[in-house]
């Protein structure tokens, strides 16, 4: 697996608490891919038969609404299984596509289910993942109430501080590649829309957009805002 070595697969968060023995079962089954920024990995509807873990790089799982806006729902990096509700047998209900260069770790559904049939403390993982991504998908309900748009995108830009940020001179920058467009996206929100309320956080000086990057100055200070409602 070139640079993906065992010794690498075996820090993987899914594969956590799993003897070497097992693991090394997942090692010799999984295939490595890689994918170019925005290749689909799988499409709405599609009939999928490979489950797909992140080794390097980020993927987004988005809806496409009635009127083709795009509604990012989760930009998942390292460790993380991309498509764990086919295990149903069922069409993929959403889109993948990859946010930033990346590789994934391609497992046959089927040798996939006989592993966590063969291996409790496996499939206990990958419940696990399955059910982080449902508290979050509660969440995100909540954030659907009517408030302002900057006080849903203040929420936003705080997760987004928490799970890829890095100190910075001017506090927390959000090591991602989000763009205005992306950042629509994720809310399912025209461009103009996005634009009006990153420039109210700037005036509040709530973050700094440099460069096409934002900061959070301070990340208490955000949090505070958004919970303000």
């Amino acid at each position: 697996m070139t640079e993906f070595n065992f010794d690498y697969i075996k820090n993987l968060e899914v594969f956590a608490g799993l003897d070497d023995e097992f693991l090394l079962k997942l090692y010799t089954l999984g295939k490595v891919k890689r994918f170019d920024r925005n290749a689909h990995v799988f499409l709405d509807k599609d009939l999928v038969n490979n489950i797909f873990i992140v080794l390097k790089g980020k993927f987004s799982l988005y809806k496409l609404s009635e009127n083709a806006q795009k509604k990012v729902i989760f930009i998942l990096g390292e460790g993380k299984i991309l498509n764990e509700v086919i295990l149903d047998d069922l069409q993929s209900s959403i889109c993948c596509e990859t946010f930033e260069d990346g590789y994934l770790l391609v497992y046959d559904k089927k040798a996939f289910i006989e592993l966590m049939e063969e291996n409790f403390t496996f499939t206990k993982n990958v419940i696990n993942s399955l059910a982080k991504k449902v508290r979050r998908l509660y969440r995100q309900m909540k954030n659907t109430t009517p408030i302002k748009i900057e006080k849903k995108l203040a929420a936003k830009l705080w997760k987004l501080s928490k799970d890829y940020g890095v100190s910075h001179p001017l506090g927390t920058l959000i090591n991602l590649n989000v763009s205005v467009t992306y950042l629509a996206d994720m809310f399912g929100s025209q461009r103009e829309t996005i634009s009006r309320a990153l420039k109210k956080l700037q005036e509040l000086d709530l973050i700094i957009v440099e460069s096409k990057k934002i900061f959070i100055p301070d990340r208490d200070k955000l949090s505070n805002y958004f919970k303000d409602i």
